[in-house]
């Protein structure tokens, strides 16, 4: 089994693409080890290499996201981890493991509802599938007074260039196609 490795805009964030299916249906953030115990074994494996914070599924790729320690010191034991894992049979995750639970309902206006769908249909066609090209994520919130709030995850979560990301990308797609867009925030 050959597992690529991609940098991402993050610099504490490696994505990790082991070249088949690592999750079906919506992507997975963990923020750490109590997290992903009950609901991925990967997950769980991953966290238990001194300096992985945070653990990132994807439909074909897995992002880790590290402390302060080295990526040579720690990326050959993350992809015996990967490997291992999938060369086991084992499941990505646990039997019985229900969708991702929203925290937090969505909040917008019910006369903003078509304007709402719209921002959801940009983007899941063109701003998520970018984003996980970067090993991340990014989730509609809500929408209030002209201003859309995302929530950012993976290598987009803490990422440096995450701002520039929301003010010069997404912010001025949305602002183009969606009338009454003034302004995106993160949440």
């Amino acid at each position: 089994m050959f597992i690529q490795t991609e940098a991402t805009p993050n610099p504490a964030t490696l994505k990790f693409l082991p070249g088949r299916d690592v999750l079906i249906g919506e992507p997975r953030d963990f923020r750490n080890a109590e997290a992903a115990v009950a609901v991925s074994p990967l997950a769980a494996a991953l966290f238990e290499v001194p300096g992985v914070t945070g653990v990132f599924l994807g439909s074909d790729f897995i992002s880790v996201t590290k402390d302060v320690t080295e990526w040579n010191h720690i990326k050959p034991a993350i992809l015996g981890v990967i490997m291992e894992h999938f060369l086991s049979g084992k499941p990505v995750l646990a039997e019985g493991t229900a969708e991702p639970e929203l925290s937090g309902e969505e909040f917008f206006d019910a006369t903003d509802s078509e304007t709402v769908e719209v921002i959801k249909e940009l983007l899941a066609t063109r701003v998520r599938p970018a984003v996980a090209m970067d090993g991340g994520d990014i989730t509609f919130k809500g929408y209030r007074d002209g201003t859309v709030f995302l929530h950012m995850q993976g290598a987009c979560s803490g990422c440096p260039s995450s701002t520039a990301t929301l003010k010069s990308g997404i912010e001025n797609l949305l602002r183009h196609f969606v009338p009454g867009v003034e302004a995106v925030q993160q949440v």
